[in-house]
């Protein structure tokens, strides 16, 4: 990590959001549905994702990437996609200076996107703008893919009256395809026209950034940092070559609290690193991962100028919430995907390494096949802890599926097959979770990792995935 889815028409409007189970919900017995075309509605929507943020001193809110004081967003087609009309590029802005933190793919072969946001970075500590294309990644596109991301800014910054390092850019779609620039800027000023503050710009531009994603990621927060009403919300896109480097992710968090620039970057990349960097489909690192996160500081909170502060405290946890809830919907809305896997580990030495030790086994394919088929092989929970990279004693290792125990003490237990396996059907059946919990001894650190099962399906998608 660097810092710098029956014929029904889905209104994808949430004016009284809920926080689903993941049994309320089963997106793949639905498909992408269209509505009639009107000036003010894109023209396909995708219903959205369920909610799986941890419960804590926070209430949810209406608003996505909009939520927050200063922040406006858009989503509309532009024709950037290969085939149909779904809303292809996004824009959220901010009216005024927003303190800017980015956290990127790890992957050398960086998109011009990537590339040119890490820059822009480094020489500046506030962002008025990000705009977000799907259709093509503009990865592995050289020189010219590189130019083509600057003649976009320019063209965007002159039409929202800002300086071209106040504008931030994301891409996704097919590597190795630039931009579809004519397109692209043909649209920029119906996009900027379509600028709202409401939920409804907030959805739509979540629903822009979708690609191979059977739903749209959006979620707001509300908290009490120092006493005063704070906002966090954010979007995010995802569903295939997702590792924990980051995945093809790409994500825009806001919100209205006021902080420095050191401290704000240095909090994205601590909620990153519990979050994005905690999740795994496939294990693929993408060439076009990106998060961005904005601080416009609009909510009458005094400055957070330090880490050490209850204020920081109440701000982590909240931004922390706001991640983890968009990555475990990135998790669970995995190609072919049927459940989300959440491992937890405790016992730990430290958080880094019962993070690390989580991650190996959300990421063993191996365990995720044995989930798919509902095999609750828990020998392949213990391998991929033990290959882990991080040391501990195999007799003080405990596993837990569900409420299943079936290995303690580094020794295995007598557990009843069935009822495992039943487990596990009815997870996949409902597109629910699978818990894993495991102990690897008595020390203070704990962590958790975020992936699914993998199917048929998965093969299928990303064997057809460009024809």
């Amino acid at each position: 990590m660097y810092l710098c889815t029956s014929g029904c028409a889905f209104i994808h409007l949430h004016p009284k959001p809920k926080i689903f189970s993941s049994s309320d919900f089963s997106p793949r017995h639905l498909r992408i549905c269209a509505v009639s075309k009107t000036d003010d509605l894109p023209s396909t929507y995708v219903p959205a994702a369920p909610i799986f943020v941890p419960e804590g001193p926070w209430k949810q809110i209406p608003g996505g990437v909009t939520a927050a004081e200063g922040f406006r967003a858009a989503g509309l087609y532009g024709g950037l996609r290969a085939k149909g009309e779904k809303p292809d590029l996004a824009l959220v802005t901010c009216d005024v200076d927003a303190t800017s933190a980015g956290a990127f793919t790890t992957n050398v072969v960086a998109a011009a996107p990537v590339l040119y946001c890490k820059k822009t970075l480094d020489i500046s500590k506030t962002a008025r703008a990000v705009l977000i294309n799907a259709g093509q990644a503009n990865a592995a596109t050289g020189d010219a893919g590189y130019q083509d991301v600057i003649e976009c800014v320019k063209n965007l910054a002159e039409l929202l009256k800002v300086k071209p390092e106040d504008v931030l850019v994301e891409s996704t779609g097919v590597i190795g395809h630039r931009i579809k620039k004519g397109a692209l800027l043909n649209s920029l000023p119906k996009l900027v026209n379509s600028l709202s503050p409401s939920v409804q710009g907030a959805d739509s531009a979540a629903v822009a950034i979708t690609t191979t994603d059977l739903v749209s990621k959006s979620v707001a927060m509300e908290c009490l940092v120092g006493g005063i009403k704070v906002k966090v919300g954010g979007m995010a896109k995802g569903s295939g070559m997702i590792h924990p480097n980051m995945a093809t992710l790409l994500g825009v968090v806001t919100t209205d609290a006021l902080v420095a620039s050191d401290v704000w970057r240095k909090m994205v990349q601590l909620a990153v690193s519990r979050s994005f960097n905690q999740i795994t489909v496939d294990g693929d690192t993408s060439t076009n991962d990106a998060v961005i996160a904005l601080a416009s500081g609009l909510s009458g909170l005094s400055c957070i100028s330090s880490l050490n502060t209850d204020e920081a405290s109440q701000l982590q946890a909240c931004l922390d919430a706001v991640m983890q809830g968009l990555a475990k919907s990135i998790a669970w809305d995995g190609e072919g995907a049927t459940c989300l896997i959440e491992v937890h580990v405790t016992g730990a030495n430290s958080e880094a390494e019962a993070a690390k030790i989580a991650r190996s086994v959300a990421s063993s394919s191996l365990l995720k096949a044995a989930v798919y088929g509902r095999d609750p092989n828990w020998g392949r929970i213990a391998c991929a802890a033990g290959y882990s990279g991080v040391a501990f004693h195999q007799n003080s290792l405990r596993v837990q599926l569900g409420d299943i125990l079936l290995m303690d003490g580094g020794q295995p237990l007598l557990f009843d097959r069935v009822a495992a396996s039943d487990y596990l059907r009815k997870a996949g059946d409902t597109h629910g979770t699978v818990k894993i919990q495991i102990s690897v001894g008595n020390g203070p650190g704990s962590g958790q990792a975020w992936g699914c099962d993998l199917s048929y399906d998965y093969v299928k998608i990303n064997a057809e995935y460009t024809t």
